[in-house]
């Protein structure tokens, strides 16, 4: 085992790329199954991964192609009004479909989608790293104004709907946050990394949380704890970056499922802060 690669400057631009996106995913991941709609994550996936492999055929980089997709997803389900996590299983299947047949039917091969699933952290640049701050930075600010509407709007409907049109802009700048983050996210850490990074954190944190505070701590905390073993273990042993972060996020699971058992009542939120 080679220890020394941790400290080799080559994947300091990668692992920062990487960390942010850590930061972010999981709180997002928090919010969208308060929400009940954590599917969004890997169907905003699958629209990413396909326009991100669209945008390489004709000559765009991931880093810009894969956001159109899962902005136009986003969108969709916004202005579409659709409810619940059906609309995210179609993008599932029309995200899957048209990599498989992008991916026959170019130059580009099976080799670049497969690398979308698995990610490219390594090969993460300083336009990755430029994006994954700019989105972090901004969706930490703009966290702060949405996570009380979109909370206060699940656990008060009947307030949210008085105050609709006023609420469903929150709900759509939400889902155009997650989608630029699930964008971003295939296009480094991988498709199913991403995925995994949003899904996972959350899911344990609401088994073992009683308050909203507490709630988005250890689904961060998972989150970065599990990336940073990740990218170790990954380098260490000379393993693909992306289902080595979902291998350690499930190990981390089922730690925190069989030493803490789970709460008797969702976690409980005061509106006034993310």
């Amino acid at each position: 085992m080679n220890w020394d690669v941790l400290f080799d400057p080559l994947f300091w631009t990668p692992f920062i790329t990487g960390f942010l996106l850590a930061v972010i995913l999981p709180v997002l991941g928090v919010l969208l199954r308060l929400k009940d709609e954590w599917l969004a994550a890997l169907g905003l996936a699958h629209l990413a991964g396909a326009s991100g492999l669209v945008g390489l055929a004709v000559g765009i980089p991931v880093v810009l192609g894969a956001p159109l997709g899962a902005l136009a997803g986003a969108l969709i389900k916004s202005f579409g009004r659709f409810c619940g996590n059906t609309i995210y299983a179609l993008m599932i299947l029309i995200g899957w479909a048209a990599t498989l047949l992008i991916a026959a039917n170019t130059t580009l091969g099976s080799a670049m989608g497969h690398a979308l699933v698995e990610g490219q952290l390594y090969f993460a640049d300083n336009t990755h790293l430029v994006s994954a701050y700019i989105y972090a930075l901004s969706s930490i600010l703009l966290l702060q104004w949405m996570a009380p509407v979109l909370v206060s709007a699940r656990l008060f409907p009947g307030h949210a709907f008085s105050l609709h049109h006023s609420v469903r802009k929150w709900h759509i700048g939400f889902n155009l946050l997650v989608a630029l983050g699930m964008a971003l996210g295939t296009g480094t850490l991988g498709l199913m990394a991403a995925f995994a990074l949003v899904f996972i954190p959350a899911w344990v944190a609401f088994r073992l949380a009683s308050r909203w505070r507490v709630c988005l701590a250890i689904g961060t905390g998972i989150g970065l704890i599990s990336y940073i073993l990740a990218f170790a273990i990954a380098l260490i042993l000379d393993q693909p970056f992306g289902p080595t972060l979902v291998a350690v996020l499930i190990m981390q699971a089922i730690m925190a499922l069989i030493f803490w058992p789970a709460p008797t009542q969702q976690p409980k939120s005061p509106t006034s802060s993310v």
